[in-house]
This record gives C-alpha cells, sequence and structure tokens, in this order.
C-alpha cells in the first residue's frame, strides 16, 4: 500500500487558512490520520492537489483528500478505509493502492491489467476478470461513493485524448453497475492527457499515464454511522 506524504504548513487567522505548502498528509497511522484533519483544511489540501500534482493535477486524488471529515469520525472512517485497501491489494496485487487520511486512491493501468483495446474505450476480457475481483471487495464495502477518472498519455491531442479518456472512464462504470454496484455510488468522467503521473518522454511512463483511477471515498452513511460510533467511545 503506498503511503502519501503530506507537508502542510498553516497560518490560521480570523479563521482564514492560508497554506504555504502541501505536497499530503504521511499516513503514519490511518486512524490517527483520519481524525487529524478537518474538513476545512481537507478540502483546502485537496483543492491543492487538484492543482499541483503531476502538470495539471489530480482530479481522483484532490477528490479523496478534499472529502475528509476529521475528528474523531475521521478516524473510525479511517480505519475503515484501511481494511478496504488492505482487501483491494490482496485481490489485485498489480493495482497501486494509494491511501490517504480517509480515503483510497486506487490506480489501475497496465500493472493491474485492466487495460482498453488499442485506441478504444472496449475493457479487454482481462480487464474485466480483474474488475470483477474489484466487484466483490466493493460489494462488501456498499458505504463509499466511487469516482472514475480515466487518463492517457500525450500521444495526440486533448481533443482526441479528453473523449477517449471519458469513454474509458465510463467503461468502468457501466460494467461495475452491470455486475451489481448501484449506480447512485458512481461518477465517471476524463482527463485525458492534463493530469500525467510520470514521464511522458519514455514508454514506462508513458504506458504509467495509460490509467484509470477510482477515488473511494466515505458516503453519507458511513459518514453518520462513524459519527454515532465516535461519539459512542
Amino acid at each position: 500500500m503506498k503511503k502519501l506524504n503530506t507537508k502542510l504548513t498553516a497560518i490560521i487567522l480570523g479563521g482564514a487558512f492560508a497554506l504555504t505548502s502541501c505536497t499530503a498528509v504521511q499516513n503514519a497511522n490511518n486512524t490517527q490520520k483520519g481524525a487529524g484533519i478537518g474538513v476545512v483544511a481537507g478540502s483546502v489540501i485537496g483543492g491543492i492537489l487538484g492543482n499541483n500534482i503531476g502538470k495539471g493535477g489530480n482530479t481522483a486524488l484532490g477528490a479523496v483528500i478534499g472529502a475528509a471529515v476529521g475528528g474523531a469520525a475521521g478516524g473510525v472512517i479511517g480505519n475503515k478505509m484501511d481494511k478496504q485497501a488492505q482487501k483491494i491489494e490482496q485481490v489485485l496485487p498489480g493495482a497501486e493502492v494509494v491511501r490517504t487520511e480517509e480515503g483510497i486512491n486506487l490506480i489501475l493501468d497496465e500493472s493491474s491489467k485492466v487495460t482498453f483495446e488499442y485506441n478504444k474505450s472496449g475493457l479487454t476480457s482481462t480487464a474485466k476478470t480483474n474488475l470483477d475481483k474489484l466487484i466483490e471487495v466493493f460489494k462488501e464495502y456498499p458505504d463509499t461513493n466511487l469516482l472514475i477518472v480515466g487518463h492517457t498519455d500525450n500521444v495526440g491531442s486533448q481533443n482526441y485524448n479528453k473523449p477517449l479518456s471519458e469513454q474509458r472512464a465510463n467503461s468502468v462504470k457501466q460494467y461495475l453497475v452491470a455486475n451489481g454496484i448501484n449506480s447512485s455510488r458512481l461518477t465517471s468522467t476524463g482527463k485525458g492527457l492534463e493530469e500525467p503521473i510520470a514521464d511522458n518522454s519514455t514508454a514506462d511512463g508513458r504506458a504509467a499515464n495509460r490509467r484509470v483511477e477510482i477515488a473511494i471515498t466515505a458516503n453519507e452513511k458511513m459518514k453518520a454511522d462513524a459519527e454515532k460510533e465516535a461519539a459512542g467511545k
């Protein structure tokens, strides 16, 4: 499980936050970390990450960090996300699982074998087999929202790549729905070549950038249950 490091310097004055540096929050203990970031701080961090990770930000990671609840309830959510992240790593070892304080950013690329037909949006048969493994985990942890974000390398124009990335993200979404995941949990979008996570000048870098990311965050039921659990401690 990949642990994201964050350096955050904030000045609090009259309730306002002035953020001077951020890369993400150290995942020392995810339960503690979930308790350590409040809603406002989480939203600020998410916005900054959305603008600064890679060359064009990182939509999925920003969504995960921006959804932080914080406090004792955040600690409860963080503990549940730990368990879900561990299960994902068990069923799909090739996937990159990035834990933040209260969520999971799941990166599916060629290493996870969740791939598409060349220059098309259709899932390969191997991709479907591996998504089936994830679907079982998503069913086991139903109180989460899933934001599916498609990405491409920089071969070709953004006018070509953005629609392709949107179609690929939607293919994943539709496959999840067809296999029992409630559509109300799912949102999909595509960023094309705007958000690279690797160097597009190399073949390995381009392969890493051809990916789908899934931001896994607590839904309202999980948040409410966490508040009750925290209050009862």
